[in-house]
This record gives structure tokens, C-alpha cells and sequence, in this order.
């Protein structure tokens, strides 16, 4: 059962973040749009000129590792910062839209715990190599 609950949330967050990528250069949908201070803030990633493509990219690119299960931890690394600054925005700015952003937070932690093997190294206190490298002869 635990082998299926994390393929099926590795390709729903996976079809999420490709979708939404693809989206951002082909505008198959439109996105909802902002007010206030969510407005100001986006216009000015969007002024950047960089900002939304480097975006939409990595969506991209991260999304079809998951659905091709290639780099999966890879690909919660990459996104874990983007996830929190989605959060972070529905909650400070926009807070419209807070469902689906639960949903892709929950299909986040529950995949990093399902992945967790992969990330034991990178989160240990003590690095073992200085380790090693401090003690050989």
C-alpha cells in the first residue's frame, strides 16, 4: 500500500508542477489574477525579466523527473524552496487559492518521508568525511 500512496503522490505533485510549468510558457489556462500587495509583488518578479522563465523551467523540469521517477530527491530539493515561498505567499498575500497549495505541501513531506533514506546523509550533524579526512595518517 505504501509502495502506491507514493507513486500516486510522486505523479500528482509531479503532473502538478509540469503542468503548471508547460503552462507558464504556452498559456494553456490563465492563472488567476492577484491584487494589492500580491500584484505589486509579482509584478515585480515579472519586471525582472528572468524570473518567471527560470520558474516555469524548473516547474518543468522538476515535474517530469517525478512523473519519470528519475531524480525524485533531486527533485524535492529543488522544489522544497519553491513550495515554501508559494505558502508564503498565500499567506502573507494572496490567500485565495490555499487548497491546492495544502494539498501540493502535503504531497511534499509525505514524499520527502517516503524518500527520507536519500536525504539521511545530508542530514546528519557531523560531517563524516572532515571525519575521516582528520584522522587518516
Amino acid at each position: 500500500m505504501n509502495a502506491r500512496a507514493t507513486t500516486a503522490a510522486r505523479i500528482l505533485l509531479g503532473l502538478v508542477f509540469f503542468v503548471f510549468g508547460v503552462n507558464g510558457f504556452l498559456h494553456l489556462f490563465p492563472l488567476p489574477t492577484m491584487e494589492g500587495r500580491a500584484a505589486q509583488f509579482i509584478g515585480g518578479l515579472a519586471a525582472s525579466g528572468y524570473f518567471f522563465p527560470l520558474l516555469f523551467a524548473t516547474y518543468t523540469i522538476a515535474g517530469t523527473a517525478l512523473l519519470t521517477r528519475r531524480f525524485v530527491p533531486l527533485a524535492l530539493t529543488v522544489l522544497a524552496p519553491i513550495i515554501v515561498n508559494i505558502v508564503a505567499i498565500h499567506l502573507f498575500l494572496a490567500p485565495s487559492g490555499f487548497q491546492l497549495t495544502i494539498l501540493v505541501v502535503g504531497l511534499e513531506v509525505f514524499l520527502g518521508w517516503s524518500y527520507r533514506a536519500a536525504f539521511r546523509p545530508v542530514l546528519r550533524a557531523r560531517d563524516e568525511v572532515a571525519r575521516r579526512a582528520a584522522s587518516a595518517p
